[in-house]
């Protein structure tokens, strides 16, 4: 199948969800590893190499991906779908050897994307073995703050608004081009990165026939420390948001 060691820690195994993948009750496996670092993330194990993870960070221990299979061949029959995500999924080599298992063992598959990996996404996609059921992907904030706020100081895109335009607008045209019931985008809800300005230019990237999960922030084992004394937004506040997206998008919700 692969020279890849099926049994090294590889990601977190959720065993069943109701809600990651529309219409199934799925798994979900988070594979480690990303190539951006957006300040209010929560999974500090998944993006951060292990030398990079502060001493003392309680993180969630890795499962195998033989874990993750043994899983699926019992589960055969119970869940219909497999969600994998991250991390970054499109940048794990696990990534093709789970899905074709997964897709051997009849699960659709579900795949999880930050868009800023399009020319893996499309390798994907026009792979008939490999490609995804239903794509999920994020949009995080107004396109051109990506190169300050999300792709982290160390990343060689740091500062470049333009490289990060081109691809999530890349990586939305091949999103929209599946149904439009296996398909949706996502936002966190983070005060200061998503603003009525920043929902503006957000949807200036989707079709009007998206899907778009707005989810509240947890300020929670932020990333960034000091994302943990922001206070999500209020509920009235969350729903002027969420309305104001319907204009512009009208299957906007709160998911």
């Amino acid at each position: 199948m692969s020279d890849l060691d099926l049994n090294k820690p590889a990601g977190v195994l959720v065993k069943t969800t109701c809600v990651d993948f529309p219409g199934r009750v799925a798994g979900s496996f988070f594979l480690k590893g990303c190539n951006i670092r957006c300040p209010y993330c929560y999974n500090i194990g998944l993006v951060l190499s292990d030398s990079e993870i502060p001493a003392g960070t309680q993180t969630e221990p890795l499962n195998t991906v033989a874990e993750l299979f043994a899983h699926l061949e019992k589960r055969q029959g119970i869940l219909s779908g497999l969600v994998i995500s991250g991390g970054e999924p499109l940048l794990n080599p696990y990534t093709p050897v789970i899905i074709r298992k997964a897709k051997e063992l009849g699960y659709k598959i579900k795949i999880d994307t930050n868009g800023t990996l399009p020319e893996k996404l499309k390798s994907l996609i026009e792979d008939e073995a490999l490609r995804p059921d239903f794509i999920a992907m994020d949009i995080k904030t107004s396109p051109a703050r990506y190169s300050t706020l999300i792709c982290g100081e160390k990343s060689s895109f740091f500062g470049n608004n333009d490289y990060f335009q081109k691809v999530l607008r890349e990586s939305v045209e091949l999103v929209a081009a599946y149904p439009a019931d296996s398909r949706e985008w996502r936002t966190v809800l983070v005060p200061g990165l998503v603003t009525k300005e920043d929902i503006a230019s957000m949807a200036e990237l989707l079709p009007q026939d998206a899907s778009w999960q707005f989810a509240q922030f947890l300020n929670q084992n932020c990333l960034d420390p000091s994302y943990n004394d922001i206070y999500p937004y209020s509920d009235t506040e969350a729903a002027e948001l969420i309305d104001y997206a319907k204009t512009l998008i009208p299957g906007a919700s709160l998911r």
